[in-house]
C-alpha cells in the first residue's frame, strides 16, 4: 500500500513537471540608449539571459549613453556578443553618461 502512494505521488510530480511550460525569461521595462549621432533606441521588455547585440552600434561607432529602467541589473559590454574586458553593471534605475561606450547587453 505504502509503495502504490509513493508511486503515484511521483508520477503526479512526474506530470505537473511536464504539463507546466517553462515561462520565458523577460525583464519588464526598457533599457534607453544613443548611437549615432545620438540618436535615440531602446528595448522593450528584453529577453533574459541571452546577449543582445544593440542595434545601431558598428565597430567604428558604438551606441552610448545607457539607462536601465527595466527591473533586473544589466550588464553592458563594449564589444558585441557580450564579450571582452570592458563591461559595465547596470542595477536597476541606473543612468550612465554619453561617454559610456556599449555594443550589447545581458539582462540578469
Amino acid at each position: 500500500m505504502r509503495f502504490r502512494q509513493t508511486a503515484a505521488a511521483a508520477l503526479g510530480a512526474l506530470v505537473l513537471l511536464i504539463a507546466v511550460p517553462n515561462s520565458a525569461y523577460a525583464a519588464t521595462g526598457e533599457f534607453e540608449y544613443k548611437f549615432g549621432r545620438g540618436i535615440p533606441a531602446a528595448l522593450h521588455d528584453p529577453e533574459g539571459g541571452k546577449c543582445i547585440n544593440l542595434f545601431g552600434a558598428t565597430e567604428d561607432d558604438p551606441a552610448f549613453a545607457p539607462k536601465n529602467f527595466t527591473d533586473v541589473t544589466a550588464t553592458v559590454f563594449l564589444e558585441s556578443g557580450c564579450g571582452g574586458d570592458t563591461y559595465r553593471v547596470m542595477p536597476p534605475g541606473t543612468k550612465l553618461g554619453d561617454r559610456l561606450k556599449l555594443r550589447s547587453v545581458v539582462f540578469s
